[in-house]
Parts: structure tokens; C-alpha cells; sequence
């Protein structure tokens, strides 16, 4: 299954900018076979409904490890693991904002 989502904040910026369209697949097949880099959105109980990158994936124990590209982006240090119950897609496609 496929989901538009927009992008707020700028955890993955100058990448990513709050404003963006991302497409993700919620498919649960296809988390096993997440790539160090990939982009995923995923529910923290804490932060809410976050878009960070893959920096680690276990897949024998369904956990990632996340991280950003903005300085100030908060990573799996802060975060902790990041179980795939907790994953609502990979980023398969991003529609920048126009220029205005």
C-alpha cells in the first residue's frame, strides 16, 4: 500500500524540507530489506511522527537505528531503537516544494 505524507521540521534538511511530499510504502515485507540511508517515517512515543535515515537495520530482531542530516536532528542516541511495530513507511519517492 502506498501513502502521501508532508514533511514538517527539518531533521533530513537540506534533503528533505518541512513543506515536501514524500510517497511511502507501508508495506511490512518490505522493512526487512530496509538499506543503511534509506528514508523512513515512523510514530515515537515521545516525538511523534518522525522521517529519519536507516543508519543500522536487524532484521532477525525487527529493529532499526536512525539518524538525521541536520545538526540539530535528534538520532538513536536520544530516540533508542526503533521497532518496526513503530514504522509507518519507506520513503519510495519525495515531491520537493515548488520555488514559490
Amino acid at each position: 500500500m502506498l501513502k502521501i505524507i508532508k514533511v514538517t521540521g527539518n531533521s533530513l534538511s537540506p534533503f528533505f524540507l518541512s513543506g515536501d511530499y514524500v510517497l511511502v510504502s507501508t508495506s511490512r515485507q518490505s522493512f526487512k530489506r530496509l538499506q543503511i540511508g534509506d528514508s523512513v517515517i515512523f510514530s515515537h512515543p515521545e516525538f511523534g511522527r518522525l522521517i529519519k535515515l536507516v543508519r543500522t537495520n536487524n532484521p532477525e530482531i525487527e529493529i532499526l537505528e536512525v539518524e538525521g542530516t541536520h545538526s540539530n536532528s535528534i538520532s538513536s542516541h536520544k530516540l533508542g531503537p526503533i521497532p518496526y511495530s513503530t514504522l509507518l513507511g519507506k520513503v519510495i519517492f519525495h515531491f520537493k516544494q515548488s520555488g514559490g
